[in-house]
């Protein structure tokens, strides 16, 4: 009897336990063990905040020293680049216009790139500078002396009257008869733009300096430090004593600073230079943010508690009890069969919304998953017969065009014309400029002939490598003969700069066929004759248009094709 009373008295108050009561409870406790915590980890807040703005800072100072170790090596590239350019130039007795058109000058942490002879003159400039004579610079004498890639202090330059500092190589490590040195300003002003992950905190400095303790860049809130020597050379020399001044990893140690503050100081040194970047933290000044900061969140925290309580009676109603209630009872209707239930959203809680339009809109997002799926797969389709670079069809997709025209030519009765189109000396054109100018000049000949294909109804294609297609639905061999011109010429008119050609610009040859498509022929027959007439104009000396089947081949002309094509 006593059980079954405890059971009614049980279920009594579970009854009185509603949800909200419920959710008051569990945002009680969930909400008390998180305020003693949280009172706990601000008192251990203080030492391990130090230690995380110190740790913080080593991170970004090594980063910070990598990114400007890559500027260097990239500067170093480029000067050893324009080095050997220069002397390539040299050979073919237009050094300095080569230097110029192929030396990269546009990247933002590079001024001037200019070529000194033995005397310290300038021979060859990026832009016009002047007669300027630096034999008297301390980096000229040091990259002659030590026949390696030196990076010189703060200075300001004689060319843009900018303050840089500047690195200079030795052309003798190209060629050792030659004692000039090529060197190139490096823009300061970018070297700080990468310190500003750096700057933007109380009681933090950060900055780069040279061999004499001179500022050579800053993040930009501190850029006005730039020119000038540290607040406290007593600083560097400290971190010199610290250890192997050819050390490249980050050190770190305690210093008192001329106005008695203690600083917590990190170094590293840029490897490959005399430049180190030095982060100081005031601790003072870091703990007086924190102690701030953890005053404002003791009462944070007690007004969130407050606001737990009320939000918890409040979102009980508004935002769980009445929004289920709604979902039961559609959920109630379409478990009936009325598959027209739905739930009014404009009477949910943002919550609610989602799960209410999923429920709402099953049926319809299947049908458009399956619409997406077929869009997506004709995206698919149309990506595959592509050519990317050219922004042309790749061969499959000319293939597929081949294909079509042949078979429509058959029932019409129409001539089909093709063109096949090869880029003159490529290899050679790759071998003096670069894959990356090879591959922009193949994306300009894409344009041309992308545009030549709209005015002629045509259908441009990149076959594959330096050789592209033109297929001319309904055109004879005379007129094939004017677009395979107008191709030839145009391309040529692009002037794009090809030093190993005869031409000294780029240029194509072009083979033409032209053919009725019947049953006895096979599409692959057309791109053949077209090859063969191709071969043809390479052999008759290049940037040349011929027709296979109208234009006379002689036998020598023939027999040197077949061989260049078996080779």
């Amino acid at each position: 009897m006593s059980r079954i009373s405890f059971n009614r008295k049980r279920a009594k108050l579970v009854g009185l336990l509603g949800i909200r009561a419920r959710l008051v409870l569990l945002a009680l406790i969930l909400v008390v063990p998180l305020m003693v915590e949280r009172v706990r980890s601000l008192e251990d807040m203080r030492a391990k905040t130090i230690a995380e703005i110190n740790h913080e800072f080593d991170k970004l100072a090594q980063r910070t020293v990598k990114a400007q170790r890559e500027v260097i090596l990239s500067v170093e590239a480029i000067l050893k680049s324009g080095s050997q350019i220069y002397l390539s130039g040299a050979r073919l007795g237009d050094a300095c216009g080569l230097m110029r058109a192929s030396v990269p000058t546009n990247l933002p942490w590079i001024r001037d790139v200019l070529v000194l002879d033995t005397d310290g003159r300038v021979a060859c400039a990026s832009a016009d500078v002047g007669d300027i004579n630096l034999d008297d610079r301390d980096y000229f004498k040091r990259a002659k002396a030590e026949r390696k890639l030196v990076i010189s202090d703060y200075i300001v330059s004689r060319v843009s009257k900018l303050p840089t500092a500047v690195a200079a190589y030795p052309m003798s490590l190209a060629d050792k008869g030659n004692g000039g040195v090529i060197i190139a300003g490096i823009n300061l002003d970018w070297m700080s733009k990468i310190m500003d992950n750096l700057g933007g905190r109380p009681g933090v400095s950060a900055v780069l300096v040279d061999s004499a303790g001179t500022v050579l860049a800053a993040p930009s809130d501190q850029a006005s430090m730039i020119g000038h020597p540290v607040d406290d050379l007593r600083m560097l020399s400290a971190i010199e004593t610290s250890g192997d001044p050819s050390n490249s990893a980050t050190g770190r140690l305690h210093f008192t600073a001329a106005n008695g503050k203690e600083r917590l100081v990190s170094f590293s040194r840029v490897p490959g230079t005399h430049s180190s970047l030095i982060v100081s933290i005031d601790e003072a000044a870091a703990s007086a943010t924190i102690n701030r900061e953890i005053r404002k969140a003791y009462v944070q925290l007690g007004f969130v508690g407050l606001l737990v309580l009320l939000g918890a009676l409040i979102a009980a109603e508004r935002l769980i009890v009445q929004p289920i209630a709604l979902m039961t009872a559609a959920a109630r209707q379409f478990g009936r069969g009325d598959r027209a239930a739905r739930v009014a959203r404009s009477q949910l809680p943002a919550e609610f919304v989602p799960l209410a339009r999923a429920f709402n809109a099953m049926a319809a997002r299947l049908g458009r998953r399956e619409s997406e799926l077929l869009a997506a797969n004709d995206r698919l389709t149309v990506m595959a017969s592509i050519d990317m670079l050219s922004g042309l069809a790749n061969r499959r997709g000319f293939q597929s065009r081949l294909d079509f025209e042949w078979c429509r030519a058959q029932q019409t009765g129409e001539r089909l014309s093709l063109l096949m189109i090869d880029v003159d000396h490529f290899k050679l054109f790759n071998d003096t400029y670069g894959h990356l100018e090879g591959d922009t000049c193949l994306h300009r000949l894409g344009e041309v002939l992308g545009g030549i294909a709209n005015r002629t109804r045509g259908f441009a294609a990149r076959y594959g490598g330096e050789e592209f297609s033109l297929l001319l639905p309904n055109t004879d061999a005379g007129v094939a003969m004017t677009i395979g011109e107008t191709v030839r010429a145009a391309v040529q008119a692009l002037a794009l700069p090809h030093a190993t050609s005869s031409h000294q610009t780029v240029t194509v040859s072009v083979g033409i066929a032209c053919t009725s498509p019947n049953e006895t022929q096979q599409p692959m027959e057309l791109v053949e004759a077209s090859d063969a007439a191709l071969y043809v104009a390479k052999h008759r000396g290049r940037n040349t248009v011929v027709e296979h089947g109208f234009v006379g081949v002689s036998d020598a002309e023939a027999d040197a094709a077949a061989m260049t094509r078996a080779g």
